[in-house]
């Protein structure tokens, strides 16, 4: 847990504590925490529940629920007084109609633990295993394979017959691994992990792209194990998967102006509406969506002005790879990309067994620093929560939710996280409370994500920090200079909750 030097503290107060257009900004401040109420996001989250009941239980993106969802928060903001608009775009909408099966057929072998890769194909494929010719096994201690990188790691397929490529993870995206073996005249693709500390389990990636090919995963130990026996002899798997893809289906995100503040110091405070298409996502991400709708109601209720133009955006097909805030970022012209004064972004802030995770903007805690300006906006929330006596712990930018498009093109970021399928560890316990050696949300992407599986100490704390950093941001004079020294963002691992490489 990083603690907030008293020097930090007092630099922030005097660059972005609120100075608002209007009095008292401190009491204002005071106002709004107390008028977001845990009831309040509560009303919303049992408004998306119903949404998802009434539509096969998902609000996904380019389903029925999504389509209401977003009918449900532009209603509420134009009833608040908000300029809404509907920012329609395409998207490949994807689907598993069936788990992927992976098996040993000779030597009869078992039947392999594996997952379908997002935007995989469907496929039916039995053949002989060849392991691409560069996996590093045994792994070394850090990440250092490329296996697949390259169309010379594949050995050209036989012609005559079906071959499955083995590929190690690491070096690149792994689409570009699965067009690399499917170059090589391969039929199907395994990925397994790498293999060092936290790079050995199964893991869900996606290939952010349709692909014709069947492409699933592996752990490091099944795959490792597969290639060492295919080193040795002929070893024939059959995997199947089964798919469905849309690639020109229709989503949207919404996006809400305030009628004041400055045009050409815009915050843009943001949170993914969609759920995956297996669960109502009333964690993930209902409980974001409705604390920034909670958020929005009450500004514009209370009559609080602001200095920077305050927009809030409600994300499409996140759960896909960030594709709607890539989208709204990418139409940006310079311009209007230029005027954006900062991104604030909370993707679950509900987990039953949560902690309070706040971005690290300046890196100093996970190496991994966003713009100038996101060590200031960091600092915002853990300054709060310091007032008020509560804890609060770093979380890496690894390009996991809605900020990734915006740091991209150099615009600072920050927000908070109460944490997803990672588990809870023994030191997180002691501070948090909670179960230790349990996921943060143990519902995390599944059917059970829904209006029972919330915290409301943790919506409370989580609210009110959001509350209070919207407005302290909102009415901030700051601006925001290049750091002297920030450490360098290594390529992204994630492009929402799957691993791109």
């Amino acid at each position: 847990m990083r603690r907030l030097a008293i020097p930090t503290i007092a630099a922030l107060l005097l660059t972005l504590a609120p100075q608002p257009a209007n009095a008292g900004g401190h009491d204002d401040a005071r106002r709004l925490r107390e008028a977001v109420t845990v009831n309040g996001v509560l009303e919303h989250l049992r408004a998306l529940q119903k949404i998802a009941d009434r539509n096969d239980g998902t609000r996904a993106s380019g389903t029925p629920g999504f389509t209401a969802s977003a009918g449900y928060v532009k209603d509420k903001l134009r009833r608040a007084g908000y300029q809404v608009t509907e920012q329609v775009f395409t998207f490949p909408f994807y689907k598993e109609l069936a788990p992927a099966v992976l098996e040993r057929v000779s030597p009869a072998g078992p039947a392999y633990e594996t997952v379908t890769f997002d935007f995989s194909g469907t496929g039916d494929v039995t053949g002989q295993v060849v392991p691409a010719l560069n996996n590093v096994l045994p792994p070394t201690e850090a990440p250092s394979s490329t296996a697949g990188c390259a169309a010379a790691d594949f050995a050209p397929a036989s012609a005559a017959a079906p071959q499955v490529a083995l590929v190690q993870r690491g070096g690149c995206d792994f689409v570009v691994k699965a067009k690399n073996a499917k170059a090589a005249g391969y039929d199907a693709v395994i990925i397994f992990n790498e293999g060092q500390e936290g790079r050995q389990v199964l893991f869900q990636g996606t290939l952010g792209e349709p692909f014709d090919l069947p492409v699933v995963g592996l752990s490091f130990a099944d795959g490792s194990a597969l290639a060492t026996a295919a080193a040795a002899g002929t070893v024939s798997v059959h995997v199947k998967t089964s798919t469905f893809i849309d690639p020109t289906a229709k989503t949207s995100n919404i996006v809400a102006d305030a009628r004041g503040g400055d045009p050409n110091r815009v915050l843009v405070v943001g949170a993914h509406l969609d759920s995956v298409i297996d669960g109502p996502g009333i964690n993930d991400n209902g409980s974001g969506s409705a604390t920034i709708l909670e958020i929005a109601e009450q500004i514009a209720k209370l009559k609080l002005s602001t200095r920077q133009k305050l927009r809030f955006t409600f994300w499409g097909a996140e759960e896909l790879g960030l594709l709607g805030s890539e989208h709204y970022v990418a139409q940006l012209t310079d311009a209007q990309r230029a005027a954006i004064f900062a991104n604030l972004n909370f993707d679950m802030v509900g987990s039953p067994n949560y902690v309070r995770f706040v971005y690290d903007g300046d890196g100093s805690d996970t190496g991994t620093a966003g713009p100038a300006g996101s060590g200031e906006l960091e600092s915002v929330f853990t300054s709060y929560f310091a007032s008020k006596g509560l804890a609060s712990s770093p979380t890496e930018f690894n390009g996991r939710s809605d900020y990734g498009p915006f740091i991209a093109v150099g615009i600072p970021a920050g927000g908070l996280f109460s944490g997803a399928e990672g588990v809870k560890t023994a030191e997180e316990a002691a501070v948090y409370g909670g179960t230790a050696g349990e996921p943060y949300d143990s519902c995390y992407h599944e059917a059970c994500d829904d209006i029972t599986n919330l915290s409301k100490p943790a919506l409370s704390e989580l609210g009110d920090a959001a509350a209070h950093g919207v407005l302290t941001v909102a009415r901030s004079k700051a601006v925001f200079t290049p750091a002297a020294a920030a450490p360098a963002a290594a390529p992204a691992e994630h492009a929402g909750s799957h691993a791109v490489r």
